[in-house]
């Protein structure tokens, strides 16, 4: 089949495109060769190759440019080509004929979606207040892009549901927090305090249906996923959701597949002298589930306070896994953590 052949061509050419990533079997993001995506932030990635049919097709979603991958080979690399015109037409089809021109609508990608016309953060100036205050947190760089700032929490809120907040008095901005399902549409957001503003989080539901679970658009659910508390913890962790004031110890279900206790690992803020947690921490225990109790070395109380101490994320990662228990072993150590810390 030409997909196949495609594919293997657009392997080829990867390493000439500026932060190339594959989605899944039949998508790959990266920025645009023909625009250069954007000159301020060298995160932005809005060029998207695409299947239709049996075909491989590419999309600019900043410059609007769209084209054959054939089109964006012969942009990138002429002898790359040729070489794919022979592999893709051999079997009889002149190769000297000139490709055809191909109309198609261009595929529905959920980018921003109802967050369209708030900036992110990587498209705010280097000196914006809100960003200075995001990139002192230390927050992956690839991440800004789907992190927004709204200046009128409650009015924005409010043209998504009327009269959500009756009043405008107190009103302020706040860092926009989006929770997109599998197929990346924003079913809930956080809206997080910059400053001393209370209470620091707030959690607009958009589908009563859903769980308030951050990160299932990224997250692969083939390989083992950790769980955290904040949205903002679990950008710093691999193959990470929040649960982001979900049930921790709710049975797990990602893209039609339910997550065996074994496939998970809860990790909870480092406050062992909160009470709640204790008994969420003995709970999620007795039901068999792997748990991070955090050494009495570590004094931060969350993985984004880690790592503005100076923590790299390997680190983190490796103090997460030398120190997950379940079944026996973990009643055992929550004992003596217990103990230690009461």
């Amino acid at each position: 089949m030409n997909v196949y052949i495609d594919i293997k061509y657009v392997n080829l050419i990867s390493s000439q495109l500026q932060k190339f990533k594959k989605k899944n079997d039949f998508l790959w993001n990266f920025r645009c060769p023909y625009c250069g995506d954007s000159q301020k932030s060298r995160t932005k990635a809005r060029g998207f190759i695409y299947r239709k049919k049996n075909d491989l097709f590419y999309k600019c979603h900043n410059c609007g440019k769209g084209t054959t991958l054939g089109k964006l080979i012969q942009y990138l690399d002429s002898k790359t080509y040729d070489d794919y015109i022979i592999e893709r037409y051999r079997k009889g089809i002149k190769t000297n004929n000139p490709e055809p021109e191909f109309k198609f609508d261009a595929p529905v990608f959920h980018q921003k979606g109802i967050f369209k016309n708030l900036k992110s953060i990587s498209d705010l100036p280097t000196e914006h207040p809100a960003r200075k205050i995001i990139e002192k947190r230390k927050i992956p760089s690839e991440s800004l892009s789907d992190l927004y700032l709204c200046e009128s929490f409650y009015k924005f809120t409010n043209t998504l549901i009327p009269n959500k907040f009756p009043s405008l008095v107190g009103d302020h901005p706040r860092l926009l927090i989006p929770f997109r399902d599998e197929t990346k549409e924003i079913f809930a957001y956080q809206g997080r305090a910059f400053g001393k503003e209370q209470p620091k989080y707030i959690t607009i539901k958009l589908d009563q249906d859903k769980d308030k679970i951050f990160g299932l658009d990224r997250v692969d659910k083939n390989k083992h996923i950790y769980v955290v508390e904040g949205p903002i913890d679990s950008l710093f962790i691999d193959n990470c959701i929040a649960a982001a004031g979900t049930d921790f110890n709710r049975p797990l279900m990602i893209q039609g597949k339910l997550i065996q206790n074994g496939g998970l690992t809860i990790i909870f803020d480092n406050e062992p002298r909160n009470g709640e947690i204790v008994k969420l921490i003995e709970r999620t225990i007795t039901q068999g589930r792997k748990v991070v109790l955090w050494p009495k070395s570590i004094k931060h109380k969350d993985i984004n306070d880690m790592i503005l101490a100076g923590y790299l994320k390997s680190q983190v990662q490796e103090i997460i896994n030398d120190n997950t228990f379940s079944g026996a072993a973990a009643q055992l150590k929550f004992t003596e953590w217990r103990k230690i810390n009461a």
